[in-house]
């Protein structure tokens, strides 16, 4: 096994040279289009990874590119003042092209929030793809990378995921919480195969002034986590969204993680999202939001996006559906005749 790894990881940085080394052109370009922004870069500068291309990276490289991409105060960016300098291809979900690079959706919508893994099917497939005059879009992007092999192959990777069809009116939800979590008599492997890893889905509805508020964490096992500026993270997904009961529409919507350090983290998952009611101590946990939509938002727009925000967790459907996708349901009855048995 040893060999085979060693192997394996010799074969991947063989390919990064010869990417490299068949792209030096390209590099050489996109440097000389750099000097001309007065932004110096070397070769140094510049990577191979395999499930995006031939990435610069510097600090704050995007911005550099173009100074007249304003970010909000929550770090986002319009996305109609992002179809006035960027287009957008088929099958090319989280990307946006220039004459020169490509700008990139932010690597937190990366499998395993890792900046070298594919974009997490299919939220940003779904994201990009979304047009509704009723509502203004904002997203956060790789401001410190960019894609520079235009012409570059595509990585195209298939997804199980699992919609909901929500069908109940949102003024008749009671306010309250609610915490799923996957069945307890699952050993780890299969809990973590079949749902993710994720630990718990706490979700919490109020009202108030005619505004019905609703909450979801996604919480992962504590073997999940992300390492920024040299300090470790529990990262959580989190969704908040605003129903307006008499106009019967959402009216904001966003997405966003927290990201907690391990002694906040033990004491959250253990808790509900009234956690800070409940504790000396108030939790209040690093924020990256990621999306926003505002405007005339239908009930089943933000069903589909939060189901894809959490994108592979059954515990969504069993929430919106009352119910298992047939598959996990059917491994759960099988492992359970197995182990009485």
């Amino acid at each position: 096994m040893k060999e085979i790894k060693e192997q394996y990881f010799k074969q991947m940085e063989d390919d990064r040279k010869k990417e490299l080394e068949d792209n030096a052109k390209v590099i050489e370009d996109f440097i000389t289009y750099c000097k001309g922004k007065n932004i110096e870069l070397t070769k140094d500068n510049f990577d191979y990874i395999q499930t995006i291309g031939i990435v610069a990276k510097s600090k704050d490289l995007l911005n550099k590119l173009n100074t007249e991409l304003e970010k909000n105060d929550e770090e986002l960016i319009s996305c109609e003042l992002l179809d006035k300098f960027y287009t957008k291809k088929n099958f090319e979900s989280g990307f946006l092209f220039s004459q020169n690079y490509m700008a990139m959706a932010h690597p937190f919508y990366r499998r395993g929030f890792s900046e070298f893994a594919n974009f997490a099917p299919r939220f940003i497939d779904l994201f990009w793809k979304f047009k509704d005059k009723n509502i203004d879009l904002y997203i956060a992007l790789d401001a410190d990378r960019v894609r520079v092999d235009i012409d570059g192959p595509s990585y195209i990777e298939e997804d199980t995921w699992y919609g909901a069809s929500f069908n109940k009116e949102i003024g008749k939800i009671p306010d309250g919480l609610v915490k799923l979590r996957p069945p307890l008599d699952l050993d780890g492997f299969d809990s973590s195969l079949f749902f993710r890893d994720v630990y718990s889905l706490d979700i919490k509805w109020s009202e108030s002034k005619g505004i019905k508020t609703f909450h979801a964490e996604e919480i992962k096992s504590e073997k999940i986590t992300i390492e920024i500026n040299n300090e470790l993270f529990y990262p959580v997904r989190y969704i908040h969204a605003e129903y307006d009961l008499n106009k019967k529409h959402f009216r904001h919507f966003d997405g966003a993680l927290h990201l907690y350090k391990e002694d906040e983290y033990f004491q959250r998952r253990e808790s509900d999202l009234n956690f800070n009611e409940k504790i000396d101590k108030h939790l209040k946990a690093k924020t990256f939001k990621v999306f926003k939509m505002n405007g005339i938002i239908s009930t089943e727009t933000w069903i589909t996006y939060t189901s894809q925000f959490f994108t592979g967790n059954p515990l969504v459907s069993e929430y919106f559906e009352g119910k298992y996708p047939e598959h996990i349901s059917k491994f759960i009855d099988n492992y359970r005749k197995n182990a009485s048995t």
